[in-house]
């Protein structure tokens, strides 16, 4: 590839960056401006209904993923791309005039549209580099994640101010239209600054266009991405309220904290895709499972307080009760000392705490005058666990496992160009809509656990068995290849010539 050629791929990958970045800006919109104006008594909103707004642009972008992916090996992306961001700026504008709950909900049906940008951009992408470019110039493209940190963090302080710390309510209704604005700039210069290319088998019929989609491979890798991306869909609006909930901190601070998590996802994409043309996909596929699974384990402990049933003190001979008080009791001339609750986490919460920690103390069960035999119980024992849960430690492994899935979502795409080098846009279109389904499915499903364990942490379970799952369906299948084939087809998958 000579200078000229990666020169005019280069400047293409930064307006698909751009493009995508912004789309997924404002495909994320409704997780702070839905739970800012249901707070804020602007509209009377029960959580079902909050939950569809939430939920509705995650479907509408997912099951739209494949037939516009497809529509890019056809068209091209130029054209797909400038479409999308023009045509979305118009229901994002329309949100601005919304007054009902059912015309949110339509509107936010057709901006959801957004969520397809990334199929497009990765098609766009791909058939502009060579493939010893590709998991980098995929890694890059998907920067474009952080478009959701810049809503988590921004939108809450910039609400603020539109609307005067709340002096003036209607002020919500410029947040959209500044949306709206911006994906139309987007797409002008889109359309100005790009040159379109289609992948050469774009004369393909819709039937051999979804041929690939009958091998399980694709569907293997869609389940990686439901992990890796639907995940982070999922969280990025569920640690909003997490945070609120579990941690009692503000709407502003929640949205920053959230943003810690999300804006990782984006950077580390890059990493991803340069780690994935360094050492294979398959490898740091391994990796990034592995993490996973051992990250998603330590966010599963809640906080918590558990009493059980400690040491006891019984009586080493019978005898009469003539003393208890809270130090010890005395029977007959034998003193039995008790252990007296320390009180150490009453105000638990000026404390740093890290580790789990316990507290042990001891209750008479006997009162003066009680006759008492060889072995009978005297005082009761009580152990206490506490593990606060720290917010900053929970902060650190949030991040780690953002970034760990930033890396997994470049990996898996480096798969596509490989072994669908024809079909990029309908299989990453079908693998980007299961991922994008798990971002829909998400919310829902760690409500449903929610209520069923009452734990905020249930969320995190289903992921860590997630994880599992992926990992263990992966190592099959690769120790099952290394069988069929010799032992050198390690070397053979890893290295991708280019």
């Amino acid at each position: 590839m000579n200078s000229t050629s990666l020169s005019k791929a280069h400047r293409i990958l930064f307006f698909n960056t751009l493009g995508f970045l912004v789309s997924f800006a404002g495909w994320m919109v409704n997780g702070v401006l839905v739970t800012y104006l249901v707070d804020n008594g602007i509209f009377n909103w029960n959580l079902v209904d909050v939950g569809w707004l939430l939920g509705i642009p995650v479907l509408t972008g997912s099951i739209m993923r494949l037939p516009v992916g497809m529509l890019t090996d056809v068209v091209g992306g130029k054209w797909m791309f400038t479409i999308l961001l023009l045509g979305c700026s118009i229901p994002m504008f329309l949100l601005s005039q919304a007054n009902s709950y059912s015309a949110f909900l339509v509107l936010s049906f057709f901006f959801g549209l957004l969520g397809t940008s990334f199929s497009i951009g990765v098609g766009f992408v791909s058939v502009w580099y060579p493939k010893s470019w590709q998991g980098r110039a995929l890694g890059l493209f998907g920067f474009g994640l952080t478009g959701s940190a810049v809503t988590t963090l921004f939108a809450p302080t910039l609400l603020k101010k539109l609307t005067d710390n709340g002096a003036n309510p209607e002020g919500w209704r410029h947040l959209p239209i500044i949306y709206a604005v911006v994906l139309a700039v987007v797409g002008i210069l889109f359309f100005l600054f790009t040159t379109n290319k289609k992948p050469e088998a774009s004369d393909k019929t819709l039937i051999k266009l979804l041929q690939p989609l009958k091998n399980v491979r694709v569907w293997r890798f869609g389940l990686y991405y439901f992990l890796v991306f639907g995940c982070f869909v999922a969280f990025s609006q569920w640690l909003l309220p997490y945070f609120v909930n579990a941690y009692n901190v503000s709407l502003i601070t929640a949205g920053f904290l959230a943003s810690c998590f999300s804006l990782p996802v984006g950077v580390f994409r890059a990493v991803g895709g340069w780690l994935s043309d360094k050492y294979g996909a398959r490898r740091i596929m391994y990796w990034v499972l592995c993490s996973s699974v051992v990250l998603s384990f330590l966010l599963i402990i809640p906080r918590m307080q558990i009493y059980s049933p400690g040491t006891g003190i019984m009586a080493v001979k019978a005898g009469t009760v003539t003393q208890v008080n809270d130090s010890l009791i005395l029977v007959d001339n034998k003193a039995y000392p008790i252990v007296m609750r320390s009180h150490k986490f009453d105000h638990v919460d000026r404390k740093v705490m890290i580790l789990p920690a316990k507290d042990v103390w001891q209750e008479p069960v006997v009162k003066v005058g009680d006759q008492v035999t060889k072995k009978q119980l005297l005082a009761q024992g009580t152990t206490m666990i506490f593990f606060k849960a720290n917010m900053w430690v929970y902060v650190v492994i949030i991040i780690l496992i953002g970034a760990c899935w930033g890396i997994g979502t470049a990996a898996v795409f480096k798969h596509i160009p490989e072994y669908f080098p024809n079909e990029i846009g309908a299989v990453g279109g079908m693998v980007g809509m299961i991922g994008g389904l798990g971002g829909f499915v998400g919310p829902i499903l760690f409500g449903y656990l929610l209520n069923v364990t009452g734990l905020w942490t249930s969320s995190w379970m289903f992921v860590c068995l997630l994880s599992c799952a992926c990992l263990m369906w992966m190592h099959r299948v690769i120790t099952t290849m290394m069988k069929k084939g010799a032992p050198e087809l390690a070397d053979k998958f890893e290295k991708i010539p280019g």
